[in-house]
């Protein structure tokens, strides 16, 4: 017979409230891992290797040299196979398709570790009344997830296209970073819920910094459509200007931004630029101020993650996006992204309850 988490004593209830923030810890790290798989998928064009959207049948690999066959045979049929990879033969197909099969292999994986343990909390009256509902959308989207991932893929098949749209591969990494950022802020909620006044003028430069950064991965989601990081290959400046010629030559302006390659990569890095001048300010501002409040360290670790993010953003640049930095370069910026999270959650204005608790002494 489950049970009604609203009733348990208070230390019962902060003891659930552990277990159920580690669970979704976890889910943050299969996700940054997924997220890794994307980039290399991407990186590696393997994204279209499997040319069938089978959210099943799918999860069972090729079990003979018939399917192989069969298979290539599909991939063959789209312009990437043509433009890119025609004559790499049957060796050469199985590898680019063992890494996207893997990709969605991992996506199943979450589905289930999120599914399973979500549903015995729920039985056992582990997490409240107005958590769940919060947890069941997080579950609806991340099965959306899969469907958003399908027609990014799907834009890949459109005549003289040897890439998926950069439009859905940021719609796609903006749903599953959103997806990310939600389950880390619940889980640490759940972990400490308590809230601790902050020095006056952190919690707006906090927002700022959450703001930029998440600006700069989904300004990079564009370099990465755009293949991007493939030109301008130096720094600081762009073929010797600090702004390129090209900047603005699409029409209307507003194109630019998202379909010109030197405006897709001035921006980035003028959005990483000032993410690392505001950051650096916060800390040497206030990191002297904060002791050892809950502030304080994920200031610290926001300040050196993205210090070796944006070194190495350049580093990746400099050496024409090799795979493994390309890979390293998405990774770390999601690690950049944990730390602003923890910063804004450790910076939330002090009230009597929060909203997920229903104890107020919890």
């Amino acid at each position: 017979m489950p049970f009604d988490a609203d009733s348990f004593p208070a230390e019962h209830h902060n003891r659930d409230r552990r277990r159920v923030a580690r669970w979704l810890f976890v889910m943050c790290g299969m996700i940054l891992v997924m997220i890794g798989l994307g980039g290399a998928t991407r990186l590696t064009g393997s994204g279209l290797s499997i040319m069938e959207w089978a959210p099943i049948m799918g999860a069972i690999p090729p079990l003979g040299e018939a399917e192989w066959q069969r298979l290539y045979a599909l991939y063959q049929k789209i312009p990437q196979y043509e433009l890119l990879n025609k004559g790499f033969g049957i060796e050469g197909f199985k590898r680019i398709f063992w890494l996207e099969w893997t990709h969605r292999a991992w996506g199943r994986l979450i589905g289930v570790a999120f599914i399973v343990p979500l549903a015995w909390f729920a039985w056992r009256g582990m997490i409240g009344r107005r958590l769940l509902p919060r947890l069941g959308l997080l579950l609806v989207l991340g099965g959306a997830q899969g469907a958003v991932g399908w027609f990014m893929v799907a834009s890949g098949f459109f005549p003289d296209s040897m890439a998926v749209s950069p439009y859905r591969l940021v719609v796609h990494l903006a749903l599953a970073l959103g997806l990310y950022a939600a389950l880390l802020w619940i889980g640490l909620t759940e972990w400490r819920p308590a809230r601790v006044p902050a020095p006056p003028g952190l919690r707006p430069l906090a927002v700022l910094l959450g703001v930029l950064v998440s600006l700069t991965i989904l300004a990079g989601g564009f370099v990465a459509g755009l293949r991007a990081g493939l030109t301008y290959n130096s720094f600081p400046l762009m073929d010797g200007a600090l702004i390129p010629a090209g900047y603005a030559d699409l029409d209307p302006f507003w194109r630019n931004l998202t379909e010109n390659v030197a405006a897709v990569q001035f921006d980035h890095r003028l959005l990483a630029t000032l993410t690392l001048a505001i950051t650096i300010w916060t800390a040497l501002r206030f990191l002297p101020r904060l002791g050892n409040t809950p502030a304080a360290r994920p200031l610290f670790l926001l300040a050196m993650a993205v210090l070796a993010q944006y070194a190495l953003g350049v580093m990746t640049l400099l050496w024409v996006v090799p795979v493994a930095l390309g890979t390293a370069h998405q990774l770390l910026a999601v690690l950049v992204l944990s730390a602003a999270i923890v910063l804004l959650h450790a910076t939330r204005v002090p009230s009597f309850q929060d909203p997920s608790c229903p104890h107020p002494k919890a």
